[in-house]
């Protein structure tokens, strides 16, 4: 099938749908708009990533807003103050001024839409509450400046009680084919995907069953815009340490590595994570080709070429 390019305008439209919907525990209505997007590609829910927040804005001591903005309202305020942050303080010491945050998690829904591993859409969407973060100023040590009014070492933190209904906010729709062939750096991502799609992985599932790949933008140290990726598991609450010892070996080791792809769900599990995570560690990798060398044979022909190659030429995405 063809790589799916939506237009800024049915973008648009697919945020406006969302963002309208009240988030619900399954996301049903969710997925009803999404499943919209492409005739026979359907979304499916994968995982979310939470434990994030974003600043918020201003309320008074009766809960009235009075900025959706904390900084913006600020800058103007000691403006007004002819920037004079004791005058502005002086102004609002005794209001109970709060500040408030954005709490968040990120839902990521995939459809696959062809058999090659990178053939499927990603869709991004948060799911923000805003809740109470702290007191304005803090009569025990009221800020000297505009920094320590908005971002205090030491703030006067305040239970997280919510001040606003949970509500949806679009992030992102990407093809990861298409992503995957224009992001920058990614010759290991491309190499993860040429070998899960010659592994016998490809055969238990497509690669979106098991990963969702992680874009994180930010500015390289010469303040350019760059995007960086990372592989994060579906099945990782499933899946434990191994318990590596440099003894480990023959049986113990095949034992070892069987028990982590039952867990993970599909084989060569143990491979991919080596490549992609931290579960793995890299000295399972020389202790298998140790045992190979000395004529253990408990895995599949397909595995001894990847960890083969690895150790040739090791890597990491």
């Amino acid at each position: 099938m063809s790589i799916y390019t939506p237009d800024e305008s049915a973008l648009r439209q697919l945020a406006a749908e969302i963002e309208a919907l009240p988030p619900r525990p399954h996301h049903a209505a969710l997925l009803e708009v999404a499943n919209r997007i492409r005739p026979g590609c359907g979304f499916r829910y994968a995982l979310n990533r939470g434990g994030w927040y974003r600043p918020g804005g201003v309320i008074a001591a009766d809960g009235t807003r009075l900025a959706d903005n904390l900084e913006a309202w600020a800058q103007a305020e000691l403006r007004a103050c002819a920037g004079d942050i004791g005058e502005l303080v002086e102004r609002h010491a005794d209001a109970g001024l709060l500040v408030t945050r954005h709490s968040g998690r990120t839902h990521y829904f995939v459809a696959a839409y062809g058999p090659a591993p990178a053939g499927f859409l990603q869709l991004e969407v948060e799911e923000l509450q805003e809740v109470l973060d702290r007191q304005l100023i803090d009569p025990g040590s009221p800020p000297e400046d505009l920094q320590e009014l908005t971002e205090p070492i030491t703030p006067a933190v305040l239970d997280a009680q919510p001040v606003a209904a949970p509500r949806y906010r679009f992030r992102r729709l990407i093809d990861m084919r298409q992503t995957v062939a224009k992001l920058p750096g990614n010759a290991g991502l491309a190499r993860l995907l040429y070998e899960w799609a010659h592994s016998s992985a490809a055969a238990r599932g497509h690669f979106s069953d098991h990963w969702i790949v992680a874009l994180r933008e930010h500015q390289d140290r010469y303040r350019n815009a760059a995007v960086s990726i990372s592989l994060v598991s579906r099945h990782a609450r499933e899946l434990k340490p191994f318990q590596w010892n440099q003894a480990a070996s023959g049986v113990e080791l095949a034992s070892q590595l069987q028990s982590f792809d039952r867990a993970a769900g599909y084989p060569a599990a143990w491979y991919f994570h080596l490549v992609a995570g931290t579960i793995t560690p890299p000295k399972i990798a020389y202790g298998i080709v140790r045992d190979l060398d000395a004529g253990f044979s408990y895995l599949p022909d397909s595995e001894v070429a990847l960890v083969r190659g690895w150790v040739d030429a090791a890597y990491s995405v």
